[in-house]
């Protein structure tokens, strides 16, 4: 249901009225801004191991391995931006198979694993400017090539380091100061090749590994801490992504950072017949908790890497390194305001589906250039919002109205007029465009029609709530199989025919209704 003020209302059911249409332009995706990276280093670093954090003071401090179980090196640049030199780096003196990092006010811990098995810490208490001796903490057994850690804060001053030897995870806390034992956790996996981790409520963690059945994937799970979880208690791994055992596919190097929602890189690799291996990212839902598992479908990132890219955040953006390159991008998005040069908008709305034209003046060639500047957010798949309205006694009024993605736009030249039109398509093509990589599957009671529903919307970048619901949508829990390359639209439909609900979009958003005819009307018109 739209909110309209008295004033919209009156103008409505006014005989005669003045129409106020805004048009904007965001660059986000389902609500989640879609970051425009700039590439502010590029170096000859050997790509390997290497960790990145942001303390307090808006350093950046980066960590990298020469080459596994070879030289550690670190570098702090304080005040980093386009101007900065990112190629001077200090050597630690020791070596190191995995390493990691993490920050919080002014206070920085390094761990790091060598071959001869051992943990290590190393604290700073000033940004990173300065750094105590290494401190020993657990022995984890003898597989380097197999070593990992991840490491985060708590924003009360608790931290917690992962680590694994390829085959069991184990955790150490630091509560009030004092570093507790170490314990391993009580899920499985027959081998882990990357962690990941960050506290927001929970520990929230994200892994890369293979399966018991010799299937590699990603899956995130929950340390809890008394927000969806009880506290140090692990639970259940859910699935992001998987391959089969036979598909010549790994998945390594994990980094996870909450700077506005839930972001997450990890490396897909390829060892077959045009082998590859590149990072894919991923982003949570602008609603939800981690322990739902409502990531949008990960998307290839344009660079080759082993290694993965580390993921940081301070002040107004987000930072991404591996050794030989740092990019950055502003976390508010790109935003531009069209309604003073709208000539004409026409909408088609139909089941499922629904698109719109946007015609604006462009007699002084204003939108020649796109892509930066004031019309940097005038880009494909950015988000295009329309509100529809009045010109009221209040002035211009207008009610959140349908969003649109971009899909194109083309000029026009007639009449002596020059026009740029803007062409978009709604949230069920979003949900067309999504085509599964691989069959997913659930039996028969596992997950009911509207986690199901839940799932496809989040994978297309898109929210689901519910309105009214129908008994059959929470209690029908079918055999349901989404096959290689269907659509999400495809998937949302059969599974619609199920039960009586409906579902409408409302900007980047979908919402369940049953629709009854015993439900009350929203705004009356005129006497009866």
């Amino acid at each position: 249901m739209r909110s309209l003020s008295d004033t919209l209302l009156e103008a409505q059911k006014s005989a005669t009225g003045r129409p106020y249409v805004k048009v904007e332009i965001k660059a986000k995706v389902g609500g989640v801004t879609r970051f425009n990276w700039s590439r502010l280093y590029e170096g000859t670093e050997a790509d390997c191991f290497h960790a990145l954090a942001m303390p307090g003071d808006g350093s950046l401090i980066r960590l990298r391995v020469a080459s596994p179980g070879g030289t550690l090196y670190r570098q702090r640049v304080t005040d980093p931006g386009p101007a900065s030199d990112f190629s001077l780096w200090t050597s630690w003196g020791v070596t190191s198979y995995a390493v990691a990092i993490c920050s919080r006010n002014a206070e920085v811990i390094v761990f790091r694993i060598p071959s001869n098995g051992y943990l290590y810490r190393c604290d700073s208490s000033d940004n990173g400017a300065s750094w105590g001796g290494w401190a020993e903490m657990d022995y984890i057994g003898a597989s380097p090539a197999n070593y990992r850690v991840a490491a985060c804060f708590k924003s009360n001053g608790d931290a917690i380091v992962l680590f694994s030897n390829g085959t069991t995870l184990y955790r150490r806390r630091r509560v009030s100061g004092t570093w507790e034992a170490a314990a391993a956790w009580t899920n499985t996996l027959q081998s882990i090749t990357g962690i990941a981790v960050t506290h927001l409520g929970d520990w929230n963690v994200a892994l890369t590994g293979v399966i018991a059945t010799d299937k590699p994937g990603v899956w995130t799970c929950i340390l809890g801490d008394g927000y969806s979880g009880a506290a140090d208690t692990w639970y259940s791994l859910a699935e992001l992504t998987i391959a089969s055992a036979d598909s010549d596919i790994q998945f390594n190097a994990p980094f996870l950072n909450m700077p506005d929602v839930f972001r997450l890189f990890f490396v897909e690799k390829y060892t077959g017949s045009e082998a590859y291996s590149r990072p894919y990212f991923s982003h949570y839902l602008a609603s939800g908790d981690f322990i739902s598992n409502l990531w949008r479908e990960p998307v290839p990132f344009n660079l080759a890497s082993d290694y993965g890219l580390a993921l940081a955040h301070s002040g107004s953006y987000i930072w991404l390194t591996r050794p030989d390159g740092v990019w950055r991008a502003p976390l508010a998005p790109a935003s531009v305001e069209l309604t003073d040069d709208v000539i004409a908008l026409d909408c088609w709305t139909e089941p499922f589906s629904g698109r719109v034209a946007v015609t604006l003046r462009n007699d002084d060639g204003r939108y020649n250039t796109l892509g930066s500047g004031g019309y940097e957010a005038i880009a494909k798949g950015s988000e295009l919002l329309i509100s529809f309205g009045y010109r009221t006694t209040a002035g211009n009024e207008a009610s959140s109205g349908p969003a649109y993605w971009i899909e194109g736009w083309e000029y026009i030249t007639r009449g002596g007029q020059s026009e740029f039109v803007l062409y978009a398509r709604d949230g069920w093509a979003l949900l067309e465009r999504w085509r599964a990589r691989r069959q997913f599957s659930w039996e028969t009671g596992e997950r009911n029609i509207s986690l199901l529903l839940l799932f496809i919307f989040s994978r297309a970048g898109l929210e689901l709530a519910a309105i009214s619901t129908s008994t059959a949508l929470a209690t029908q829990c079918p055999a349901f199989t989404i096959h290689p390359r269907e659509s999400g639209l495809t998937a949302v439909r059969r599974l619609l025919d199920m039960v009586p609900d409906v579902i409408y979009l409302l900007g980047h958003s979908g919402y369940i209704r049953n629709p009854l005819a015993s439900d009350a009307s929203t705004y009356s018109y005129g006497t009866l």
